[in-house]
């Protein structure tokens, strides 16, 4: 079975823009993201996907393989559909562009043992800081007893009325599709929950699909602000200054 990673890489982020270019010691963000998923044992190759002259010229800079896609895409789903036609593969694995923390094993972990017919999945990781929790950036995840998603939102579920035995799960920037699944979701409309909540991975539940959530223990940070970039560049400099990070 063949697995390639696609890291979708825009350019007009409405809150960052220019994102994946951001300087961290040295290197562009971009080049942070590829250098952990280059590392993973389950992924066969790594190519970034992007709508920008700029981040496609820094990429072939760093000797990064890259694409150039479309500029109308609304998500990063279809990007990764359109750049998964030029990619053979069995499982397509997307790991967005603005996770510079994320641990190589976390990533193997989003990557099935066999495939049977249709196939989504996403990462899930337990929140332990109350402010996570709270803030809409990010995406709380409920389940079923199987691991399948029942419902995303930006707002902290489940709601503790009854018992505060619980925990709040947030899902990360790391999903797999196969191609079906990838057809399914650029060929589907968008739903009434996907369109409130503005979250992708809706689409699979309002319309029927199952979407697997794999629970790992990760503290991976995704960049949506300058503020968490200051974060990711120290404690990639600390890294650095103590030689766990050679350059």
């Amino acid at each position: 079975m063949k697995t390639a990673a696609i890291i979708p890489a825009r350019y007009q982020s409405t809150r960052f823009p220019a994102k994946p270019l951001a300087d961290i010691c040295g290197r562009p963000m971009i080049w942070w993201v590829c250098r952990q998923v280059r590392q993973c044992r389950r992924i066969d190759s790594v190519t970034v996907a992007t709508d920008s002259t700029a981040i496609l010229d820094e990429c072939r800079k760093w000797g990064i393989d890259a694409l150039m896609t479309s500029t109308h895409h609304r998500t990063s789903t279809e990007r990764i559909r359109e750049a998964a036609q030029q990619i053979p593969a069995d499982v397509y694995v997307c790991v967005n562009g603005d996770e510079p923390l994320i641990e190589p094993d976390t990533v193997d972990r989003i990557v099935p043992e066999r495939l049977d017919g249709f196939f989504a999945a996403n990462l899930m990781a337990p929140i332990h800081d109350p402010v996570q929790a709270v803030d809409e950036s990010n995406i709380k995840v409920v389940t079923d007893a199987q691991g399948y998603a029942l419902f995303f939102s930006r707002s902290p579920i489940p709601h503790p009325k009854a018992s505060i035995q619980f925990e709040y799960c947030k899902h990360l920037g790391v999903l797999a599709y196969t191609m079906e699944a990838l057809h399914f979701f650029a060929q589907t409309p968008r739903g009434e929950n996907e369109r409130i909540e503005d979250i992708n991975e809706l689409r699979f539940i309002e319309h029927g699909k199952r979407l697997k959530m794999i629970r790992v223990a990760a503290e991976s940070l995704s960049v949506d602000t300058p503020r968490d970039l200051e974060h990711v560049r120290t404690v990639i400099g600390e890294k650095i200054a103590k030689g766990e990070i050679l350059l």
